[in-house]
């Protein structure tokens, strides 16, 4: 596939249908949506195509400087406090920041597709995007205006009540990962428990009906208490370990279902738990067969770090890292997600 002709053909899809998710240009294209996402990333870095602050399902939109205006078809898409100071600035076309009250404020800094802050008089503003700064001069008795070079957020008391909405996002993440690690380990014990139970009654049915029928139904290594260098004391026993394969969980088992029914293939197998599965899944793609480094996580919400830990692990053999999730992913790691989609990937679990 040529990066070039596929360049081409994406603006040429964004001029046709204007804003566009990547999953719908991948559609459109006929590219996989896995590798979609590379050449986005390829064409926003080079400043031809832009990428939206405002997120539909998850992902952003792309789309062409000047199509600015069809953004705004989407935004019942922002957040409902959002969504309300992108009707307030619509209507009024500027706003004096000090006259809003502070969940407005925040708002407006986060909807950055449609709010331009800008200074005059010491005082904070915001213009609605397509305000020019003519007319913004006209409704604000003619003073001169000064652009704001950077977000008010640099600023530390225009950002309290912003930082204060994040901290408590991620202490709610921090407390959901806490709990679902606890859950994990609870049922593992539980399911360590019943299959242990479940052998012995096995083995003791066995060994009732006929004892000399009973067939090994685990792995011996025998480990001697002595090294090969010293004396070997017959009268010392070897020292026997039983090794017992791990069952596989429901969730494993539906993981591994889910990539099979997809034409991926599966080439080597890391080890599991019974909310978490990994692996080395093969894909063919137009590229060729790509290798991705793969975790299935059963979780709630996947958070920064579960990323930041699966892209590490991968990237040290190294391969891209493949994320495969049953619930939601955290704000935070949406935006590591964005950062590194060259590298990395995640698909939910349906």
């Amino acid at each position: 596939m040529d990066p070039v002709e596929t360049h081409k053909k994406i603006i040429g899809v964004l001029d046709e249908k204007g804003p566009s998710l990547p999953i719908n240009i991948a559609k459109a294209l006929e590219i996989s949506s896995l590798f979609i996402s590379a050449f986005l990333s390829e064409l926003t870095n080079q400043k031809r195509i832009k990428v939206s602050s405002l997120k539909v399902g998850g992902s952003p939109l792309y789309y062409l400087k000047g199509q600015e205006k069809k953004l705004e078809d989407y935004y019942k898409y922002l957040h409902p406090r959002e969504s309300e100071a992108f009707l307030l600035l619509r209507e009024h076309r500027v706003l004096k920041d000090r006259d809003q009250d502070p969940a407005t404020r925040v708002a407006l800094r986060s909807i950055k597709d449609f709010s331009v802050g800008f200074k005059m008089d010491n005082e904070i503003y915001w213009r609605f995007v397509s305000v020019s700064k003519e007319e913004v001069d006209g409704i604000l008795n003619g003073n001169v205006i000064e652009e704001k070079v950077e977000e008010e957020k640099n600023i530390e008391e225009e950002k309290v009540e912003e930082e204060k909405i994040e901290e408590e996002k991620i202490e709610e993440e921090k407390v959901e990962e806490e709990k679902n690690i606890e859950e994990e380990k609870v049922e593992e014990s539980v399911q360590e428990k019943v299959r242990e139970v479940v052998e012995e009654k096995v083995e003791e049915k066995i060994e009732k009906e006929n004892p000399r029928m009973i067939e090994p139904v685990v792995k011996e290594v025998k480990i001697k208490s002595e090294s090969d260098n010293k004396f070997n004391n017959p009268l010392v026993m070897d020292k026997v370990i039983k090794k017992k394969e791990k069952p596989r969980s429901e969730f494993v088992q539906q993981v591994i279902s889910f990539i099979n029914e997809r034409g991926l293939q599966i080439v080597e197998e890391k080890d599991y738990k019974a909310k978490e599965y990994n692996c080395v899944v093969q894909i063919k793609s137009e590229l060729g067969i790509i290798n991705f480094l793969t975790q299935a996580k059963d979780k709630k919400r996947i958070t920064e770090s579960d990323f930041k830990k699966l892209l590490s692990n991968a990237q040290s053999i190294p391969l891209p890292a493949f994320m495969l999730y049953t619930g939601e992913i955290g704000n935070s790691a949406k935006d590591y997600l964005k950062e590194y989609s060259s590298v990395l990937k995640a698909k939910r679990i349906v």
